[in-house]
C-alpha cells in the first residue's frame, strides 16, 4: 500500500468521525473500520464517473449498513462527486445532502436508499440480476455495452436479517458472478459482542448457498482486498469476501460497542487524529495530496468515453438500450385491444391476460412470483425463464422469498432498462412490507401483483384472508393501492402502475366478477360513476372497490324498486381519486348528498373520509373464517340486502334530523 493511499484512508476515517462528532449523532465505528475497503473499491477497482453519476455502465456500489453513511459521503466527496465539504460538515442536518442514512434521488452517487439492515444486500442481488439480463439482450461478440459489477459492503447486522439470507440463496442459485459482497466482520452489534446472539459460520453458510467465499485475515489490507476482488471477478459465482475489521479503528474506542452508534467524544477524537498523524485541533481536513490522489473525475470521464466508443460499434443495440431505459410507454400500447374483455372473470385472471398483452408490446417487462405464478397469473407465456443457464429470460422464479423478491425488484427498478414487477398473495404483503415501504420512499415505478384479496379466499381461512392489508398499504405515503372491480379496471390499474413514478399494488380477486358497461379508462382517475342514478342529484351514493361493486349495483336496483335513486361509485384507487381536481370529485361525490354507504370486505377504515359522519361502512371488524366465499360474504354482511338495509337506516336518520 502506498503512503498516500494510507493517508487517504485515514482522511476518510477522520472525515466520518468529524461529521458524527459535529452532528453529535451517528455511527463512526463502521466507517472507521471499513475505510480501507471503501478506498480500495472507489480508487482501485470500480469503474465510475463522479461527473456523471447516472452513467449507464458504471459499477454499482451498495452500502447495505446504511448507518455507516458517513463513509459513503466521505468517499463520494473525495473522489469528486458533487458533494462539497460543507455538506459533509452538515451531516444529519435538515436539508443537507448528507442525511443520516443514504437516500436515493437525494445525494449524487447514492444508488439506493439503505437503512433497514439487509435491504441493501438484497438490492445488490437485484442490481446484478438487471445487469445480467440486459447484457444478454444487448451485448454482441463484437461489443459489450452492458458490462459492470455490483459491489456491496455489509455487516453482521445484515447477515442476521432474514431478507439477506433469502437474497443470498437466490443469488447462489442464479450464479450471479458479477456480484461481489465485502463482509465487514467486526463482531460487534449495538448490544455488544455478536457472540451473545450470532455464532454461526457465515463463510460455511455462503458456501452452502453456492457462493465463492474468500476469507482474508485483515480487512485493512488494501492490497489483499484488491487481490480478493480480482479473484472474485474471475469466478462465475457470486463472491463473499470476509474482511475482519475493528470497529472504530484507530480510536480509543476501537473494538468496543460504544464505537457503533455514538460520537467518539472530543478527547477520543483528538487522540485518534494524533494516532493517524493529523493535527488534533483541526477538523474536516483533506490534504491537497489526498484530494489529488483520490479524485476520479478524469479517469471516470475516460472510462465513459471508451464505453461510448463501444456503443458506436453497435448502434442498433445501443439505441435499443436507450429505448429500454426510456420510462415513457411507447405509442399505441394502450390501444383498444388491450381493453377488450368479455364476460365474468376473476381479476387475477384478467390481470394475467393484461400482463401477457403488455408483454407483447413491452419487451423489457421482467418479473415473477414468490412460487405462486400459476395461481396469481404472473407468468409471461411467450417469454422464457431467467436462470443461471438462460440470462435472456424474462420470467423470474423468486422461490418462497417474498421479502427478498420485493427488495430485489426495487433494485431492478433502480438499475434502469427493465420494467420489473413481482407477485404473491395479498396476505403475504406483510412479508414484503419493509421493501414495499422503500419502494414508496424511493418513488419507484413498480407494480405489485397481489391476488386473493379478501375473505373471498374462502376455505383457506383467516391465515390467508387479508382484512387489514388494504388500509395498511393505503397508509404508506406514495403507495398506490388499486383494487379493480372488473377486467377493464384491471387494465386501468396496469397502465397506472407502468406510468406512475411510485409503486402500485394491484389487489386482485380469486372469484369471478362481472364486466360492467361503464368501466374503462375512467378508472384511471381513481374513482368514477360506474352506475349512475336517474336523477341528476341522487338520493344516496353507494361506494365500493373491487368485488363489492357487484353487490352495490345489485342493491341499486333493489333500492330503485323502493323509490330510492342511488348512484354507484367505484373507487379502485383512493390515492389517485383524492388527487383529482375538486370539481371532478364534486361531480362524482356531490357534497349535497349526505346519504352514503361504503362497503369493502376488509376493515374499511379508509372509507370514512368519503361517507362522513352521516354515512356508514359495511366492513370487517375482525378476522374472517374458513368456508365457501359466498357463505362468508353473507355471514359478514357483504350482500345487496344488507346494503339496502344500511342505506334505508342512513336515510331515515337524515330525514329525522
Amino acid at each position: 500500500m502506498k503512503d498516500i493511499e494510507l493517508k487517504s484512508i485515514h482522511t476518510l476515517r477522520l472525515l466520518a468521525a468529524d461529521a458524527v462528532q459535529k452532528a453529535n449523532s451517528g455511527h463512526p465505528g463502521m466507517p472507521m473500520g471499513t475505510a480501507a475497503m471503501v478506498v480500495t473499491l472507489f480508487r482501485r477497482v470500480m469503474r465510475h464517473n463522479p461527473a456523471d453519476p447516472s452513467w449507464k455502465n458504471r459499477d454499482r456500489f451498495v452500502l447495505s449498513g446504511g448507518h455507516g453513511s458517513a463513509v459513503l459521503y466521505g468517499i463520494l466527496h473525495l473522489t469528486g462527486y458533487d458533494i462539497p465539504l460543507d455538506e459533509i460538515k452538515q451531516f444529519r442536518q435538515l436539508d443537507s445532502l448528507t442525511p443520516g442514512h443514504p437516500e436515493y434521488r437525494h445525494t449524487p452517487g447514492v444508488e439506493t436508499t439503505t437503512g433497514p439492515l439487509g435491504q441493501g444486500m438484497a438490492n445488490a442481488v437485484g442490481f446484478a440480476i438487471a445487469e445480467a439480463r440486459l447484457a444478454a439482450e444487448f451485448n454482441t461478440p463484437e461489443a459489450n455495452i452492458v458490462d459492470h459489477y455490483t459491489y456491496c459492503i455489509c455487516g453482521d447486522g445484515d447477515m442476521m436479517e432474514g431478507v439477506s439470507s433469502e437474497a443470498a440463496s437466490l443469488a447462489g442459485t442464479l450464479k450471479l458472478g458479477k456480484l461481489v459482497v465485502l463482509y465487514d466482520d467486526n463482531e460487534i452489534s449495538i448490544e455488544g459482542d455478536t457472540d451473545i446472539s450470532f455464532r454461526e459460520n457465515v463463510p460455511a453458510r455462503f458456501r452452502a448457498y453456492g457462493w465463492h467465499v474468500i476469507e482474508l485475515t485483515d480487512g485493512n489490507d488494501a492490497d489483499a482486498i484488491e487481490n480478493a476482488i480480482r479473484e472474485a471477478k474471475a469466478d462465475d459465482r457470486p463472491s463473499l469476501i470476509v474482511c475482519p475489521t475493528i470497529i472504530g479503528y484507530g480510536s480509543p474506542k476501537a473494538g468496543k460497542a460504544s464505537a457503533h452508534g455514538e460520537p467518539l467524544g472530543v478527547d477520543a477524537l483528538k487522540a485518534t487524529k494524533r494516532e493517524f498523524g493529523f493535527d488534533p485541533e483541526q477538523s474536516f481536513v483533506v490534504p491537497d495530496d489526498v484530494r489529488e490522489y483520490m479524485n476520479m473525475r478524469e479517469k471516470g470521464a475516460e472510462w465513459q468515453v471508451e464505453w461510448e466508443k463501444i456503443c458506436r460499434q453497435t448502434p442498433e443495440k445501443s439505441a435499443g438500450l436507450d429505448a429500454w431505459n426510456d420510462r415513457k410507454l411507447p405509442a399505441g400500447v394502450d390501444d383498444e385491444s388491450l381493453w377488450a374483455f368479455e364476460g365474468k372473470m376473476a381479476t387475477r385472471n384478467s390481470s394475467g391476460v393484461a400482463l401477457n398483452r403488455l408483454a407483447e408490446r413491452l419487451p423489457n417487462l421482467f418479473g415473477g412470483s414468490a412460487d405462486l405464478a400459476p395461481s396469481n397469473k404472473s407468468d409471461m407465456k411467450k417469454r422464457s425463464d431467467f436462470s443461471a443457464e438462460n440470462r435472456a429470460g424474462s420470467n423470474m422464479h423468486f422461490g418462497v422469498r417474498e421479502h427478498a423478491m420485493a427488495a430485489i425488484c426495487n433494485a431492478i427498478a433502480l438499475h434502469g432498462g427493465l420494467r420489473p414487477y413481482c407477485a404473491t398473495f395479498f396476505v403475504f404483503s406483510d412479508y414484503m412490507r419493509g421493501a414495499m415501504r422503500l419502494s414508496a420512499l424511493m418513488k419507484l415505478s413498480l407494480p405489485y401483483i397481489l391476488t386473493h384479496d379478501s375473505i373471498g379466499v374462502g376455505e383457506d381461512g383467516p391465515t390467508h384472508q387479508p382484512v387489514e392489508h388494504l388500509d395498511s398499504l393505503r397508509a404508506v405515503p406514495g403507495m398506490l393501492v388499486f383494487r379493480p372491480a372488473d377486467s377493464r379496471e384491471v387494465v386501468a390499474g396496469w397502465l397506472t402502475a407502468l406510468t406512475e413514478n411510485r409503486p402500485t399494488c394491484l389487489v386482485l380477486t380469486r372469484q369471478d366478477l362481472p364486466l360492467y358497461p361503464n368501466s374503462g379508462r375512467e378508472a384511471m382517475k381513481g374513482g368514477y360513476i360506474i352506475s349512475d342514478s336517474i336523477k341528476d342529484i341522487p338520493d344516496a351514493i353507494l361506494l365500493a372497490s373491487g368485488s363489492e361493486v357487484e353487490q352495490m349495483i345489485e342493491a341499486q336496483l333493489i333500492l330503485r324498486g323502493k323509490n330510492v335513486d342511488a348512484r354507484v361509485v367505484s373507487i379502485p384507487c383512493m390515492e389517485i381519486f383524492d388527487e383529482q381536481p375538486l370539481q371532478y370529485r364534486e361531480s362524482v361525490l356531490p357534497n349535497a348528498v349526505r346519504a352514503r354507504v361504503a362497503m369493502e370486505a376488509a376493515i374499511g377504515q379508509s372509507w370514512w373520509k368519503y361517507v362522513g359522519l352521516d354515512g356508514t361502512i359495511i366492513r370487517m371488524e375482525g378476522f374472517g373464517a374458513s368456508g365457501p366465499a359466498k357463505k362468508l360474504f353473507a355471514k359478514y354482511g357483504f350482500t345487496a340486502d344488507n346494503v339496502v338495509n344500511k342505506t334505508s337506516q342512513v336515510l331515515d336518520k337524515l330525514n329525522n334530523n
